[in-house]
């Protein structure tokens, strides 16, 4: 009960201004802020639309991509359903192949599970390697972080934490701002707007608190700000579209992150739905650029 407690009490702080201010101290010193800015600053952070492929997971891979290509994505977000980690370099080469045919990017994977065995999280990052990506979504655990600092910097990948909504050991930014800290700035967030919201947390505010250590970001919406809540199209619920993306400009959302569309409803027949969140985001990336 006292664990809850504070919980509750850490949440309430990450949506006054007095909260923000403090994240932000914390992270403003970041040199790979500095070079956001600076990227930000020369044009260089162009926000990039992808998928994450579990929206398509009705779909064999094959299919997913040619989707991902026919509605207008520049990059997709894999995950174990479709690539699984233990995937042969042969498998891993051909799904490069086929998405650099279709004129897409691999931006990331997951979300994957960091233990305390070390062997099997350098597992994950040798494969990650192999694929060609700049971050990991994960779920670590707090156990994970110590050798996940060598990770990092052994193979100049990054760990975006991904937070899973209410009930969840990252369930509000602040939980990811305090498992971060004093870690190597390469372990940072993978921010699930969606899940943000049925937390109880404005998606911008979020943007600002976790800027500096923001890698990938979910675009995900609902129609109530509460643990069970309807998924519904980009804009309909409380995910001001427009807002997000200029709030990832001013906080230098770097231009090899990972920002991906992530649909959950319908997946037997999701495509009809998919297309109208792609124009809701085209049409507020046209305003942001």
């Amino acid at each position: 009960m006292a664990t809850y407690n504070r919980r509750q009490f850490i949440g309430q702080m990450t949506s006054s201004v007095a909260a923000g201010s403090a994240a932000a101290g914390l992270l403003s010193g970041s040199p790979l802020l500095q070079a956001a800015r600076a990227a930000a600053a020369t044009g260089g952070n162009k926000l990039k639309l992808g998928i994450q492929l579990y929206s398509l997971r009705g779909f064999p891979l094959d299919k997913a991509l040619q989707y991902a290509k026919e509605l207008g994505f520049e990059q997709v977000e894999l995950f174990s359903g479709m690539v699984p980690v233990n995937s042969t370099p042969e498998q891993i080469q051909k799904v490069k192949d086929q998405i650099r045919e279709l004129g897409m990017t691999i931006s990331s994977h997951g979300v994957n599970p960091f233990g305390k065995d070390f062997a099997a999280n350098r597992k994950t990052f040798e494969f990650a390697k192999a694929l060609g990506i700049r971050q990991i979504a994960a779920d670590p655990e707090p156990a994970s972080f110590a050798n996940l600092d060598d990770l990092v910097k052994e193979f100049d990948i990054r760990v975006a934490i991904h937070n899973h909504g209410p009930h969840a050991r990252y369930d509000k930014a602040i939980d990811v701002i305090q498992a971060i800290e004093g870690h190597d700035e390469r372990i940072g967030a993978c921010a699930d707007l969606g899940h943000y919201i049925r937390s109880g947390q404005q998606p911008v505010d979020v943007i600002r608190l976790l800027k500096g250590r923001l890698y990938g970001i979910h675009l995900k919406d609902f129609a109530e700000m509460k643990d069970k809540a309807k998924g519904v199209i980009l804009g309909k619920g409380h995910l001001n579209v427009p807002a997000v993306f200029e709030a990832l400009v001013k906080v230098g959302f770097p231009a090899d992150g990972a920002m991906s569309l992530e649909y959950e409803e319908n997946p037997n027949d999701p495509i009809a739905d998919i297309r109208e969140c792609v124009a809701v985001a085209k049409k507020a990336l046209k305003q942001t650029s």
